[in-house]
């Protein structure tokens, strides 16, 4: 019998190329190794995911940032300031970073986990790794293990860290423009990164999680400010509907993913969702919901 702990067991297959599922603190993740050009195509294979679509790096706390791309000071501002946590940062590539990881950019996206099984394995495993979330390409993330096993089976070790605490993936911010810019809100709030480095600007980089169908359910999801309205609507019709209620701000975002998977398994015909407020992390949940609900509102 082993007496490797899953961690060292986590390890091992990565350092032999292979793909494991970790937690981290937004959703889990389809980790391999940032170096191996081979691993980054294999969780390419898995996730179905276009080829030269950028994955973020992630990075434990023992490892340096500058050691994947140039840190200016807003970058070491931000890094001061909410790392380990949900913040990506969009940097100039040292020339070793494989084009597999940035799809052939000349930036990369790095964040250090604040998830303490996310960091034991990444000080264990003693190099940056590639974790793009652990779904299908396009499809709803992850938020616990059995989420991930749902979609990838057995086959697929998966270290088991809990629900994630935060729900939404983290917030991407491109420090290469001339003003930084936020290419995709997430779990730092766009308040809080505009508190720490000032104004922000607009970028063109080519981010994660940006395209206009993502995160979507099987299931048609319409996004309603008077989902009761539109359900009689639907209802009248002949659909069968279910609706999503927005719960206050944190948890929404905590539960959104799990609770799109809950209703998506009804097998109704619509969902309908209810938006968040404006403020916090509200953006971010709305993004998602929007980016989900693209198929139905383009039908």
């Amino acid at each position: 019998m082993s007496t490797e702990s899953p961690i060292e067991v986590a390890v091992q297959r990565l350092r032999n190329g292979n793909v494991v599922a970790m937690p981290t603190e937004t959703v889990y993740g389809l980790a391999g190794d940032a170096m191996n050009p081979l691993a980054i195509r294999r969780i390419y294979a898995l996730k179905g995911r276009p080829a030269g679509h950028p994955v973020i790096v992630h990075l434990g706390t023992n490892e340096s940032p500058s050691d994947w791309g140039e840190i200016n000071q807003t970058a070491q501002s931000l890094i001061d300031a909410f790392w380990p946590g949900p913040l990506t940062l969009i940097v100039r590539k040292h020339p070793h970073v494989p084009n597999e990881v940035t799809g052939g950019l000349d930036t990369v996206g790095i964040r250090m986990p604040a998830h303490p099984t996310a960091q034991a394995l990444l000080n264990a495993f003693g190099s940056g790794l590639a974790a793009p979330s652990a779904n299908r390409f396009g499809r709803i993330s992850p938020t616990t293990a059995a989420h991930v096993s749902s979609e990838f089976g057995s086959d697929l070790m998966v270290l088991d860290g809990g629900p994630s605490t935060v729900g939404v993936e983290s917030t991407i911010v491109d420090t290469t423009s001339a003003k930084p810019a936020i290419l995709r809100s997430g779990g730092i709030t766009r308040q809080s990164i505009i508190d720490q480095i000032g104004t922000l600007g607009t970028s063109q980089t080519v981010a994660p999680g940006t395209l206009k169908s993502h995160y979507a359910p099987l299931t048609s999801l319409l996004i309603s400010a008077q989902p009761d309205i539109d359900r009689e609507r639907l209802e009248s019709e002949g659909l069968q509907v279910a609706i999503f209620r927005a719960p206050p701000i944190n948890e929404h975002a905590r539960t959104l993913y799990s609770e799109l998977r809950r209703l998506d398994a009804l097998n109704v015909d619509v969902l309908i969702a209810e938006p968040a407020s404006d403020d916090g992390l509200g953006e971010a949940i709305n993004d998602r919901l929007n980016r989900a609900s693209h198929k139905f509102s383009t039908d």
